[in-house]
């Protein structure tokens, strides 16, 4: 993978993957207002698998904002991403609060470069893919990475957070 640069000098996200001079792809597409599911909708457009394209989702656990990037096939098991951040109670975080916090809208919020780091837990299967594809910060477009990359940006832990 080549890295590239998103039109218009990028995203917060493509420009943390820059400054960290790791690989990564930007893919864009045409995103559909009238689209149910931000996730479905680009792994359709991009041709990837379902399995290979992640959903960054935030939750709170116990009060703390948590991110979680699940496959987009499948959701989220707030039971289990609690556990995996030694938590006791996890429920979706507010919009508005996770847009304010991590500085990006819903439907193009990015595990990358957000505002304030949050703590982040990406489901175990990504480990089984050489790449996988997350949001790039903007609805539209996606940035394909390794998962090593990924987890060691964000300081991520791996854990089956994920359920089909």
């Amino acid at each position: 993978m080549a890295k590239k640069k998103a039109a218009g000098g990028g995203t917060p996200a493509t420009v943390a993957l820059t400054a960290a001079g790791v690989a990564f792809t930007v893919h864009a597409y045409e995103h559909d207002p009238s689209s149910a599911s931000y996730g479905e909708e680009a792994a359709r457009a991009l041709g990837v698998s379902p399995d290979r394209v992640f959903k960054t989702l935030v939750a709170d656990v116990d009060g703390e904002l948590t991110v979680a990037v699940v496959p987009v096939a499948g959701s989220l098991d707030l039971k289990a991403l609690a556990a995996a951040v030694g938590g006791k109670r996890a429920a979706m975080a507010d919009p508005a609060a996770a847009e304010r916090t991590t500085g990006y809208v819903r439907g193009g919020i990015s595990p990358l470069g957000q505002r304030r780091r949050l703590r982040t837990v990406v489901d175990a299967s990504a480990s089984a893919h050489a790449t996988i594809c997350v949001s790039a910060g903007r609805r539209g477009l996606e940035v394909e990475l390794s998962p090593e990359d990924l987890v060691s940006l964000t300081g991520a832990v791996l854990a089956p957070v994920g359920r089909p």
